[in-house]
């Protein structure tokens, strides 16, 4: 995964490899950032939702980089269950955390 600093120019998506899936984020890291908050979608929700975009660029205006991510595949959002599995969610999100660079 890329965590290189974010200039307006560049395209903020990431793509994180977990062992059995491959999901989509978008990373935004300000310069001299002080930390990072990571916004997990996976109940319906996804990482394009205008309030937590809004919340992201404010966070981002104020040096604290951004991880919008989605924690099912596109593919798996379509079945209403996996929506609500925790136990997966969970995983995915702790995953994400510990990856790498995060």
């Amino acid at each position: 995964m890329t965590t290189k600093p974010s200039t307006p120019d560049r395209n903020p998506l990431v793509h994180i490899s977990l062992e059995d899936v491959q999901l989509e984020g978008e990373l935004i890291i300000p310069l001299h950032s002080k930390g990072i908050v990571i916004f997990a979608h996976g109940s319906g929700s996804s990482r394009h939702s205008p309030r937590n975009m809004q919340v992201a660029q404010d966070l981002q205006h104020h040096g604290i980089a951004t991880l919008l991510v989605d924690l099912l595949s596109s593919h798996e959002d379509v079945d209403y269950q996996v929506r609500f599995d925790i136990e997966l969610l969970t995983k995915r999100l702790v995953s994400i955390t510990i990856a790498k660079g995060i």
